[in-house]
């Protein structure tokens, strides 16, 4: 073992791998429940509405399948001699995808909460939220973007 190829080395990536689908996971899972939430309690009122107003609830899911892509081509770099650089750009490019998720997530509940319950109070917020939905979203979408830059710059042609 070299100092550019330590044994633990491979930790970092994998860690890298675990981040991105843990964290966009929480993402996920809480602006899924956030909303999933507001919507029961709109359906109490508005029950044709249930399924128009599922939407926050889709656009949650994406944020996991975002930490999903990352995860498999972060761990279809792992080796058991890999360089350091290499494995601290996978832990970045799991960070970076991982915590935008998390972060678009949370946007993604706490608007789809209320919107669907001001949706079914006064119909034309719908279109409104839908925008801002779409701006948390791309939350996300920027750390997939950042993460897959990253995962390109790994280089894996570093001799251990």
């Amino acid at each position: 073992m070299t100092d550019l190829c330590p044994v633990y080395a491979p930790f970092f990536g994998a860690m890298g791998c675990t981040a991105a689908i843990v964290f966009t996971c929480f993402g996920a899972s809480y602006g899924t429940a956030k909303a999933g939430v507001g919507i029961v309690a709109a359906g109490v009122l508005r029950p044709d509405l249930i399924v128009r107003n599922i939407i926050p609830v889709v656009m949650a899911g994406i944020i996991g399948i975002y930490g999903l892509v990352v995860s498999v081509l972060v761990s279809s770099g792992l080796q058991q001699r890999v360089s350091l650089y290499t494995s601290f750009i996978q832990l970045g490019a799991g960070l970076s995808v991982g915590l935008a998720g998390l972060a678009a997530g949370f946007a993604i509940g706490i608007v789809g909460d209320a919107g669907v319950r001001g949706t079914a109070q006064q119909p034309r917020l719908f279109v409104g939220m839908i925008l801002i939905l779409i701006f948390a979203e791309v939350l996300g979408l920027y750390g997939l973007i950042v993460a897959l830059l990253m995962n390109a710059k790994a280089s894996t042609d570093v001799s251990c």
